[in-house]
């Protein structure tokens, strides 16, 4: 038989010898038993609803009974799901915020759930549904592949930013040995084949969809660089804008960086007017000019917008006093931005006779837009009768020593612009001073009373 090593007292027996015998050296005498079956043990056999709970996790991608469990059962089967059961099983049935925290782990290295409502599920399927819609190749890739998600991602969707979109391939391409053109030429001699994906089965089928933010160009193209494959063609934006004014829930549209022109800009803004519920418009970095603006101002009037921003486009006076007319006429909008552009002082005097009279604009850039000391006398008298505006910038224009003068004389008994922005603006150095103190003593004003009456929105 054979014997027990030393020491190994888990397997111990208490023996049947007499009493007697035991005592004549002071202890008990043991006999140990070694069982052939070497996964024996003392351990305690699982309970009988473990046993269930790991059939259960073990088979869920074929019975998913998950909702017929126990609370605390449920969260025992939801610790041991795979990541990579399938998501037409997970998706409607586990709602469990460590699951999904698992799969979004799992599959990013940089995962910031506040910029998702802190909800982890969401993450997972709005960065899934993007990662799809990034890397679809119009005639190649499946369009079951996004269709099939939809309905289970609705649900989840309030956010959606895809930042490249890939054209179709095309027969006609070059041969690799042939020199690629570096000029625009190639926009317009490829824009027949590089349509996009049609957004608006997408955009339309997510009913709580808030947010869109989109950039029509690709991204790390390499020594494989077009023009054509920068082009947001006509088709797009007719898609584009069919697909926005159907999303009802939309707050916020984004469109940048995609050289969006007057005429498209015309067809987007004729589609967004009285839309419901669009309160910020981000159109930068596109190639606006008057007649897009012209459009906007339009827009500005017959909307709800509460910010636009037109950001580094090719706006000048005409467009400016477009602007400047819809905003007389405004209730709504807080925000415009209009940095980077070619306004010049027609522009920005139209701007500022508009400010007389609109009571809802807080903030205002016009920074770099070639402005000097005319705009800069309009502003003046501006300052003097606006109660409503908190923000101007007039950095990198050319306000001069007169224009700081007549800023400042503006600002004497201003009590609400807790910030002007004049660098590079050409104004003397004691004319900042002052106009920083005054600035500085609105703030201060703005702060005590925040610190008063909390629900006071802050700075």
């Amino acid at each position: 038989m054979q014997q027990p090593e030393a020491g190994d007292e888990s397997r111990a027996i208490p023996s049947l010898c007499p009493p007697q015998a035991n005592l004549t050296d002071g202890s008990f005498y043991t006999r140990r038993c070694i069982t052939e079956d070497l996964s024996w043990s003392l351990v305690t056999v699982p309970h009988l609803t473990e046993l269930c709970l790991q059939h259960i996790a073990h088979n869920f991608e074929k019975n998913p009974i998950l909702n017929y469990l126990l609370p605390e059962h449920q969260k025992k089967v939801v610790d041991r799901l795979s990541t990579s059961l399938p998501l037409t099983v997970t998706a409607n049935i586990v709602s469990h915020e460590e699951y999904w925290k698992r799969c979004c782990m799992e599959r990013w290295q940089v995962c910031d759930v506040s910029n998702y409502g802190d909800s982890w599920k969401r993450m997972f399927f709005e960065r899934h549904l993007e990662n799809i819609l990034k890397f679809y190749i119009p005639n190649i890739t499946d369009p079951k592949q996004v269709l099939e998600l939809i309905p289970l991602c609705k649900s989840y969707v309030r956010k959606l930013e895809i930042n490249q979109f890939l054209p179709p391939l095309w027969v006609g391409q070059k041969e690799e040995g042939n020199d690629l053109s570096d000029t625009e030429d190639d926009a317009e001699i490829g824009e027949v084949y590089t349509h996009h994906y049609n957004l608006k089965d997408v955009i339309t089928a997510l009913p709580h969809l808030e947010e869109l933010h989109l950039i029509y160009g690709v991204k790390s193209c390499g020594m494989n660089f077009e023009w054509s494959l920068f082009n947001f063609t006509e088709l797009d934006c007719s898609n584009l804008a069919a697909a926005v004014k159907m999303c009802r829930n939309l707050k916020v549209f984004k469109l940048t960086q995609s050289k969006v022109d007057d005429d498209k800009i015309k067809l987007l803004a004729r589609n967004l007017q009285h839309h419901p519920c669009l309160l910020e418009l981000d159109l930068s970095h596109n190639l606006i000019r008057d007649h897009g603006a012209q459009a906007l101002g339009k827009l500005i009037s017959h909307s709800r917008l509460e910010t636009l921003n037109l950001c580094n486009n090719q706006i000048c006076h005409l467009g400016a006093q477009a602007l400047a007319q819809g905003l007389a006429e405004s209730s709504t909008l807080t925000s415009l931005n209009l940095r980077l552009n070619f306004v010049e002082d027609k522009g920005g005097e139209a701007i500022g006779h508009a400010l007389l009279t609109n009571a809802s604009l807080k903030s205002l850039h016009l920074g770099s837009n070639n402005l000097s000391e005319p705009t800069a006398a309009v502003f003046s008298q501006v300052l003097a009768q606006n109660t409503t505006l908190t923000s101007i910038s007039f950095s990198c224009n050319h306000l001069g020593l007169e224009g700081g003068k007549q800023l400042l004389k503006g600002l004497a008994n201003n009590k609400t612009l807790t910030k002007l922005d004049l660098r590079h603006a050409e104004v003397d150095q004691e004319t900042d001073f002052l106009i920083h103190e005054i600035v500085w003593a609105n703030q201060e004003v703005v702060r005590l009373r925040s610190l008063q009456h909390p629900t006071t929105e802050p700075l």
